[in-house]
């Protein structure tokens, strides 16, 4: 057990010493939020604000899982999932902030680089790191066993869907970093649960929660920088490969029940407005409702906190009868 302490510290310290080094880079470069003016007029006083800021939490995790532990195979195809997802942000906020295309990389090119790296992940862990095609079934232990093909198919769709998922909740301070670091602690729990071999994902996870407890420091309303689809998009990433490496994928939906109700939110907006000319939210993503309800943005946050911790709890309780 110590040896998820010392990752956790590790990822920890690590971010906590390059804020003060890398923020006031970012506002030198004018690497600063582009901010939408369709969104809540409170969140144009962020204009400016540094982004990019998830490079942050990736060296931390990094260091906590390069550092600490084996180096075994399933942690290091995590920790290279995440940061191959952390490239791709990067190129998109580069794209947006840098180059003034505030759209990014186009949505072809971004899907197109995800599933790439997702379906690399799943042939890896399959074929390489012997995980199988099966899934464990939430409360029940039962073992669905998929085929290949099929879980090709399943399993890149759930590391897509969930890298942009995160990247959807991303939208207040604080948000995507402090209901990761509780999904990430959660999965901690749930990769020594699994025992050897995916245990060493135990590793990464807690370098992963770590990172996420020390960007907050930064990021905690008022930000002093925000995450940027570098993050976010890696966050997410991170997530399913850990999912993906302890066949708890379909885990996803309680554990992390916040990003689910983020991107339901979005999804159930679009339709409702498409087919009748209504919206069901006042504004998409769900978050963006409860501010325009009058709700301040850091109780948005602490309640939604407790939601994916509520989530993350039950999510731990359909495996107490694996086997």
């Amino acid at each position: 057990m110590e040896v998820i302490f010392y990752s956790f510290g590790t990822a920890l310290v690590v971010v906590l010493l390059i804020g003060p080094i890398l923020i006031p880079v970012l506002y030198k470069w004018k690497f600063g939020q582009y901010v939408r003016d369709d969104g809540p007029r409170s969140h144009l006083r962020k204009a400016g604000t540094p982004t990019m800021g998830g490079l942050m939490f990736l060296a931390g995790t990094a260091a906590g899982t390069l550092l600490i532990g084996e180096k075994a195979g399933h942690s290091l195809l995590a920790l290279g999932t995440t940061l191959a997802f952390g490239v791709i942000g990067f190129l998109d906020d580069y794209i947006k902030v840098v180059l003034k295309r505030p759209l990014g990389l186009r949505a072809r090119e971004k899907l197109a680089g995800q599933f790439g790296v997702a379906i690399l992940a799943t042939l890896t862990a399959v074929f390489i790191l012997g995980r199988g095609t099966d899934l464990i079934v939430p409360f029940t232990g039962y073992k669905l066993a998929l085929g290949p093909a099929l879980y090709l198919v399943f399993s890149a769709v759930v590391i897509v869907g969930t890298a942009n998922a995160v990247n959807i909740t991303d939208g207040l301070d604080g948000l995507a970093a402090g209901s990761m670091a509780i999904s990430a602690a959660v999965f901690v729990l749930v990769a020594l649960m699994m025992g050897k071999p995916v245990s060493d994902v135990a590793v990464f996870a807690a370098a992963l929660a770590g990172g996420c407890l020390g960007f907050l420091r930064y990021n905690v309303h008022p930000a002093k920088v925000f995450m940027g689809d570098t993050g976010s998009l890696a966050l997410g990433g991170a997530l399913a490969s850990i999912a993906m490496l302890t066949r708890t994928e379909l885990f996803l939906p309680l554990i992390g029940i916040l990003y689910v109700a983020e991107t339901l939110s979005v999804i159930i907006q679009v339709i409702s407005f498409r087919l009748t000319g209504k919206r069901v939210f006042r504004m998409s993503p769900l978050h963006h409702h409860f501010e325009l309800a009058g709700w301040p943005e850091q109780k948005v946050v602490r309640v939604f906190w407790l939601f994916s911790f509520a989530g993350a709890v039950t999510g731990v309780m359909g495996l107490y009868n694996i086997g």
